[in-house]
């Protein structure tokens, strides 16, 4: 049998990813408009996008990015005023040109990331994009973030184990610009030497991002709006589908109002392995912990949606490509691969969706079980 060349099966599945990414853009935009709710106004399928790209609009008219503006799209726009700036980069586009560029960014930041992490062998590279090939797609059919943010996060990793501080911080940072919640990921620098120059790097980017739209706004017009984005973060009560732990322990154990200690305990178990200092120089510990930082991203996150979950299952599809087999990992990759990454896709019927997927939280608990078992070998084994 004629072996798999990797570089070959990375190369055609980046091509595949791009084609696909074309065709999914085009097909967003062609897509009937529908009404949402009891709005009597029609919005577009790639909302999302419409969103990002109005919302440097906004800023320029110095309109308040984090009230509705429904004349234009539904939902609230949730990211930072410099997120706004940086969409202009698209905002001028046709939105079908816009919507195509949005879409092949975050599928360059990405297949560009996977490529460049320092694996001893490539072909786990290829493996991992093959793996998260289905995944991405559902991210991508939503016009989201998701992809660019977990992007920069491994771009992060990668400049770390390259010696880059100054990259590394730029990257985290600008994740953070995009979610707040990848702030977790400042916790990858504790491996890693210069930790002064990486805070003061971190530092100095965070205040030039969050300066940066003074381009266009005065100084009181942008504390304003970041005032208004503080606003938003704590009163939003928007409707969430839960697939998180918090979901998971709803509705398979009937635990609610839990959402703080959960938070708590699910962050107390991803650093507990930090105290493991002699384990610092092991690469494969450092990836590993980069795994269960970006699945803790996702099912602790109790505004999860299925978009987010590109963030896991890359976390997944790392966790189990760099490590030795095992029966019971490859078990944990068929369950995720079936529930976590299919169960949201047209291959599942939807009656399933309906009464079992969607009700019993099936795409979080692969997840789940993975980062426990994940955390308990970061703990106890000599990796």
């Amino acid at each position: 049998m004629k072996k798999i060349n990797p570089n070959k099966l990375f190369l055609w599945l980046s091509i595949l990813l791009a084609v696909i990414t074309l065709i999914i853009s085009i097909q967003n935009y062609s897509l009937t408009e529908k009404r949402v709710g009891d709005s009597a106004i029609l919005y577009t399928e790639y909302n999302n996008f419409k969103i990002f790209k109005h919302s440097f609009f906004h800023l320029l008219e110095n309109k308040n990015l984090y009230e509705y503006h429904e004349e234009e799209h539904f939902d609230l726009y949730k990211y930072s005023p410099t997120f706004a700036l940086f969409m202009g980069v698209f905002a001028y586009f046709p939105d079908i040109i816009g919507l195509i560029l949005w879409g092949l960014l975050n599928a360059f930041v990405l297949i560009s990331a996977v490529k460049s992490l320092p694996l001893d062998s490539f072909k786990k590279n290829a493996f991992i994009l093959a793996f998260i090939f289905i995944e991405f797609i559902t991210s991508l059919q939503s016009s989201q973030s998701n992809a660019l943010m977990v992007g920069l996060i491994l771009w992060a990793f990668i400049f770390l184990e390259r010696k880059k501080i100054i990259y590394a911080s730029l990257f985290v940072t600008l994740s953070v610009f995009i979610k707040l919640f990848a702030s977790i990921a400042l916790a990858l620098f504790i491996f890693y030497p210069n930790k002064g120059k990486a805070a003061l790097s971190a530092l100095f980017w965070a205040i030039l991002l969050f300066v940066l739209p003074l381009i266009v706004l005065s100084f009181p017009e942008l504390f304003q709006q970041y005032d208004f984005w503080l606003e938003l973060l704590k009163n939003d009560k928007s409707v969430s589908l839960n697939l998180s732990v918090v979901g998971w322990l709803k509705s398979w154990f009937g635990i609610t109002n839990a959402n703080t200690i959960v938070l708590i305990l699910g962050s107390a178990i991803l650093l507990a392995p930090l105290v493991r200092i002699s384990r610092y120089s092991s690469f494969i510990f450092r990836i590993l912990f980069l795994s269960s930082l970006l699945i803790w991203m996702v099912i602790f996150n109790h505004k999860a949606e299925s978009p987010t979950y590109i963030i896991a299952v890359i976390g997944v599809a790392i966790w189990y490509f760099v490590q030795k087999r095992s029966k019971l990992n490859l078990a944990l990759l068929l369950f995720a691969f079936f529930f976590t990454i299919l169960s949201s896709t047209d291959l599942v019927p939807s009656f399933t969706y309906d009464e079992w997927t969607k009700p019993y939280v099936l795409k979080a608990v692969p997840c789940v079980f993975i980062w426990f078992k994940l955390n308990y070998d970061l703990l106890t084994k000599s990796l």
